[in-house]
């Protein structure tokens, strides 16, 4: 195991050891806030100001070091300006940690949070208690057959839990964990609610890279069964306030932590015993960095379906975002893929233009370099076409402008599939229920 995950092990076991008599369930707590919480409300935590421990130390230690080599008073003074600056407002600090402490005794009680992930926002609930992950596909409205992601915060939470971890699984584990990828392993029987893994004899888990994610996690002392925050087939939440627009009242709390990094979901894969790694999903880790560590790496058969089935007799997905439409804007979305930009733009303007006459409220999503091709369109960015990360941070939060902005015909560009660009199409495709436009 890497020096990567060790160290992550070594500091949450610190954690655990100084804070475990914070953890445990506190009855009184958990009675207090459900009579604040009623039937309807969901509470609010602002935890932007948290600051891992690890980098509060390293943050002393430096600052400490700037103060001894400042020689003049003045110097001195604005080397303890720049210090209280950077280590925060202490105050702030230890109300983003309160937060996360009352957010875990909600998720001991059983009751749902959404949290921050390096991805998207998550809605967190118990995996090992059918009625808290219950509450979650009744809170999203989602398929009963879908499965649902576990979060972990360590790889010893894996004990228990998973039957076998084979060779290709440790070294996915090893090169990307923490970060966005999920492994589906061989699951022990009736160590998860049977609601996690939709009757399959397999569960997918990952280890986020976000340290309020962690945080939690380790707090509650649970393994978090945490699909994304939103009502199911709606744009996954990249802000606490999309989070707020969809599930207020429908769950226990939300940890504000701020926007979110890869703006896209994990990469879903399973680890073959051969070496060989099946992209379920494709997602923040992309297929090249996955090659550069496995033997080989193929992609499912049902990536490649035009449209993959969603009647109630097709089999149940091994992987979240494999059968159902997702992503979804109110609006009638297609993505328009062409030879040309100059020729995909011409067509997509002619299009908006018939829209436009027969009553529709018309958008565009456009990559930067063709923006001025759609002069007088409502034109809503996907970053740098040569900088995929930017369509991935930015895609959600553009499907959800349109639904605040009324739009109800929308015209995509298509993007290279390939990189990012992989999960990006997969997900523009999801949203547009698969209507794509080949010129």
């Amino acid at each position: 195991m890497s020096d990567k995950l060790n160290q992550m092990q070594d500091v949450d076991g610190e954690l655990a050891r100084k804070e475990k008599p914070e953890r445990e369930v506190n009855e009184q707590q958990i009675h207090t806030f459900k009579q604040v919480l009623g039937a309807s409300h969901t509470k609010w935590w602002d935890v932007r100001g948290f600051v891992p421990e690890t980098d509060m130390a390293t943050t002393a230690k430096r600052v400490s070091a700037s103060l001894k080599e400042a020689d003049a008073t003045v110097a001195v003074h604005e080397t303890e300006v720049d210090a209280f600056s950077e280590i925060g407002d202490e105050s702030v600090r230890i109300m983003a940690e309160k937060g996360i402490r009352e957010a875990a005794v909600l998720l001991r009680a059983g009751e749902t949070v959404a949290f921050p992930t390096e991805t998207v926002y998550g809605l967190g609930a118990d995996a090992r208690s059918t009625k808290a992950v219950e509450a979650v596909f009744a809170a999203k409205g989602r398929p009963s057959d879908n499965p649902l992601i576990v979060h972990i915060s360590d790889p010893v939470q894996l004990n228990g839990m998973v039957a076998k971890i084979n060779d290709t699984a440790r070294v996915l584990m090893d090169a990307f964990w923490p970060g966005p990828l999920t492994l589906v392993l061989p699951a022990v029987p009736q160590a998860l609610s049977p609601r996690v893994t939709a009757g399959l004899d397999t569960v997918g888990v990952r280890m986020p890279d976000h340290p309020i994610a962690l945080r939690l996690i380790t707090e509650s002392g649970c393994p978090l069964a945490a699909p994304s925050a939103n009502r199911s087939g709606r744009p996954s939440p990249t802000l606490a306030q999309h989070v707020q627009e969809d599930l207020e009242g429908r769950i226990g709390g939300i940890l504000d932590g701020g926007p979110t990094g890869v703006g896209l979901e994990s990469t879903v894969v399973q680890a073959g015993d051969d070496g060989t790694v099946t992209i379920l999903r494709p997602g923040g880790v992309t297929a090249e960095q996955l090659a550069a560590v496995a033997r080989a790496v193929t992609l499912d058969p049902a990536l490649a379906a035009a449209s993959p089935g969603e009647d109630a007799n097709s089999p149940a997905p091994r992987s979240p975002g494999m059968k159902y439409t997702h992503y979804a804007p109110r609006g009638r979305l297609s993505v328009v893929q062409g030879p040309s930009p100059a020729g995909v733009a011409g067509w997509i303007r002619a299009a908006l233009a018939e829209a436009r006459a027969r009553g529709e409220r018309t958008a565009v999503l456009a990559f930067d370099e063709h923006a001025a091709s759609y002069a007088g369109e409502r034109v809503y960015s996907l970053g740098k076409r040569d900088a995929l990360h930017e369509a991935a941070q930015r895609l959600y939060g553009v499907l959800r402008r349109c639904d605040e902005d009324g739009v109800t015909y929308i015209l995509s560009e298509a993007c290279p599939s390939s990189g990012l660009g992989d999960a990006v199409m997969n997900r523009l495709l999801k949203a547009a229920g698969h209507r794509i436009i080949r010129l």
